[in-house]
Parts: C-alpha cells; structure tokens; sequence
C-alpha cells in the first residue's frame, strides 16, 4: 500500500519514502510519503482561499455520504488498524463503528442552528432593539492526532471541523499514518472540497512546530502526551488550543459493589484496545474489606482475555503500538515486583505483544501508578476506606476521567462532588461515553476543554453578534 501526503486535496509528490511495519509481525504493511516545512505555507494558504463557507445542507450532505461510505468498508478500515496498529480486530472493528457514529452526529449537528436572541428592552440603559448571535467558521485549524485510535481520534477532530465549516490541516502520528489518509481519501470522495483538508506527514517535528506556531493558524487541538502539549501551550502563541493529555484513571471498587460488575469492568477498562486509551482503568483502588473476593474474580476475568494475532478473531488483546512500549511495559511491572507487588496473571512479553496482567499489593508509590502506563495492565491498589480512595484517586497530576463500582447513590454523589477529574462514570469504566458527550480533563489531562461533536464544533467555530434597531 502506497499512500502520500496531500495538500488541499492534491497528492504531494517528490517526498521521501516511509515505511510502516506491523507490530506483531514486522512485516511492512504500507509506505507514505512525507513533507518538508515548504507544505506549511502551502496548506495554509489553501486553507485561507476558501472565500465562502459551504452551505449547512452540503456540509450534512459531505459528512452523511462519509458515513455511508465508512459503513461499507467497515472490514477494509479494521483491517488497516490492525495491521499498522496491532489491535485487535475486534477492537478495530468496533472503532470503525465509533467513527461512523462521530459521522452520524456531526452530520446532524452541522443542520443545527444555536444561534441566540437578546431583547435589549431589559433594563433602564436599554432600548428598543435585540441582539443576535450566530457562530462563524475558522480561517484555519490544525489537528495533531495520536496512535492510539488511528481513525477515531482523526474523526473526532475532521467531522466537527467540516460540520463547523472550518478548513483543517491534519498532522496523525507517524506510527499510524496510514488509516488516517486512508480517510482523508474517503472524505474527499465524499465531496469535501480539497482546500478545506490537508494531511501532513512531516519528516520530523519540524514540521508540526511550524504548524503550531504560523500565525494565520487561528486553532490547535491537539491529543497526545502532557510533554509535547505544555511545549504547544508554550509555542503556539495567540490562538485557541485544545489540548487532551492522557490520564491515570482510577476504578474505585467500594466495599457494597457488585464484585462481577466490579471484576468484567476492570478488566473491559484495563484490557480493551491493549490498554492504549487515555480513559482506560490504570489503578484498581479497592476497600480492602471486598479485596480477596474480587482479586479472585479479576484473575478468573483475565483468562478470557486472550493476546496474540491481531487478526485471529479468537484474540481480545493485540499488541501495544511497538517494541519499545512493551519493554517499558515490563520494566514497570518488574519495577512493581521488585517494590513488592505479585504478579497474579500474565506478565510475559514477546516483541510488542504483553499480557493482560493482574497485579496485586502495588505499592501506591511506584511508578505504575504515578505515571501513565499505556497497556494491559491491571494493578490492584487497597484502600481503607471511601475517604482514603477518593483521596489516592486525586493524588496525581492528572484529572481526566474515573470510575466508581458502587450501590449506594449517597458514595455515587460524593464521588461525582469530590474527584478532581473530568468524568465520573457510576458502575460503568472511565472511558464510557457517546460521541456527542462532551469529553476531556483537567490538570495534567488538559485544560478543561471538552471535545465530542458538539463541544468541538464551538471550537472550531467564534460567536458573532449583532443588533438590529426592531
């Protein structure tokens, strides 16, 4: 498979060659053409000809034949997850979906006028005449997208810009190239027009600091590591950024939960796509009255939790993104050994393929737990109390999401008041949510920006008012 670039729709030719290997096999699974920092201004400028934005009907009519068309290759897209990702085709499949709906809303959304109406007649200092609103596209929006959900994330961020009518340059992930030009190919078969999208594969960083810090870009959403989005928030200079960070969510097993809930959502949020989401369960905090009986139904969970060939439809856990994350991968769980934790379930590593892995009596200190580990792991923290989770829950930089196993709605309602993060999911995993929800953190997790179709619209749109003397 051989794909490149492209500026306003147009192939960019004359790039040096990329390969992209499978990280279960090695195997090269296609090749992409990058760009230099020459593309920047040519993007931009594309970006900036748009004289008159789309109608509301065709913007519906571009992103509803998106959907269609997604639907019908739902196999061909899964397929290209897996084999540049190593997820599961399980997992693939049903991003496929999720990128269909993030379609599907948008679609909707972009018919949907949320314009306001003020009588000016309110007060003594008023008079006679009424103010309007109505929201108004971008000139120019940049979108930095991560490995971890090669399609979905790209959707998130394309299908609001399109629906708002702005014009987007899109920068995904070097290691997962492939599906996301694989879809900016799908959008413009579906009509876009090609200055309103530009899909930039960069030699290095270069190209994507150039991005960020051109003044005519009026936008930056970014979805990636905390490192690289304080250096955005540092470098971009006057413009909006939206900044989703990643996080360390807890799943609070209280002592009155319902312990196989309890056990099939810690395992769901710990497990599901290799343990790569920003919202999957990193720390288990159970009371400790509950802690035997449901670390035996969390070892007996796992076992269903089989890892292996990413294609084989029996596989529930492929392969993290690369070698290098499952080594890092093994050296926190040794690391967490060596502090004292067991080892309850999995723990091996072959290549980029780790086991879904249980882990009992962690250490709340090691670095497991304080910084963000990205796979199947499962570690199992005990607490005394409610006071003495929601506390260990708070305790680190981050603040995106959580998850409480819980039958009392007096704990469900404290949990909701007192953890700093910005979801709380009651009997459910941290991640669960639709994709018109508004989404994202605080903290380290990022800046109390909500994405989800409808929040991303705003952003990729500004309010224009205006009064009328009636």
């Amino acid at each position: 498979m051989n794909l490149t670039s492209y500026i306003a729709g147009k192939p960019f030719s004359g790039g040096a060659r990329r390969s992209v290997r499978s990280p279960y096999s090695g195997a090269v699974v296609g090749e992409y053409t990058v760009v230099g920092c020459d593309a920047v201004d040519a993007a931009i400028t594309a970006a900036q000809s748009v004289a008159e934005p789309m109608s509301r009907f065709e913007r519906h009519q571009i992103l509803e034949r998106a959907r269609v068309l997604i639907e019908a290759r739902r196999e061909e897209f899964a397929h290209l997850i897996t084999s540049e990702a190593g997820l599961c085709i399980r997992e693939t499949r049903y991003e496929v979906g999720r990128a269909a709906d993030v379609l599907r809303f948008a679609a909707h959304e972009s018919l949907r006028d949320d314009g306001q109406v003020f009588s000016c007649d309110v007060s003594p200092q008023g008079k006679a005449r009424k103010i309007f609103t109505l929201r108004e596209p971008l000139r120019c929006a940049v979108a930095i997208t991560p490995f971890n959900h090669p399609l979905n994330q790209v959707a998130h961020k394309l299908a609001p810009a399109i629906a708002a009518g702005t014009p987007v340059i899109l920068k995904p992930s070097e290691k997962t190239p492939l599906t996301a030009i694989r879809f900016a190919e799908l959008l413009y078969e579906a009509g876009l027009p090609g200055n309103y999208l530009s899909v930039l594969m960069g030699e290095d960083t270069r190209v994507s600091e150039a991005l960020v810090q051109d003044p005519r870009v009026e936008l930056v959403s970014f979805t990636g590591s905390v490192a690289v989005g304080k250096r955005i928030a540092r470098t971009a200079g006057y413009k909006k950024i939206v900044l989703e960070l990643g996080g360390n969510d807890p799943l609070i097993v209280c002592h009155d939960a319902d312990l196989d809930l309890a056990a099939h959502l810690a395992a769901e949020g710990s497990y599901r796509n290799s343990g790569q989401r920003c919202t999957a369960v990193k720390r288990i905090l159970v009371e400790e009255s509950v802690a035997g009986a449901f670390t035996e139904k969390l070892v007996c969970k796992t076992a269903e939790y089989t890892s292996g060939d990413p294609l084989n439809e029996a596989t529930r856990v492929g392969t993290v993104i690369d070698e290098p994350a499952a080594l890092y991968l093994e050296t926190v769980v040794r690391e967490a050994v060596a502090a004292g934790a067991r080892i309850l379930a999995g723990g091996s590593r072959r290549g980029a393929l780790i086991e879904p892995t249980v882990l009992a009596g962690v250490p709340r200190d090691c670095r497991m737990v304080t910084c963000e580990s990205f796979g199947p792991l499962a570690p199992i923290l005990i607490v005394k109390d409610l006071e003495d989770a929601i506390g260990l829950a708070n305790s680190t930089p981050y603040g995106l999401s959580s998850g409480v196993i819980t039958r009392s709605l007096e704990t469900a309602l404290k949990c909701v008041r007192q953890l700093r993060c910005g979801t709380v999911n009651i009997n459910e995993v941290p991640g669960f949510r639709v994709e018109c929800s508004p989404f994202g953190g605080i903290k380290d997790s990022g800046l109390g920006i909500k994405e989800g179709v409808i929040e991303a619209i705003k952003y990729f749109t500004y309010v224009k008012t205006f009064s009328l003397p009636w």
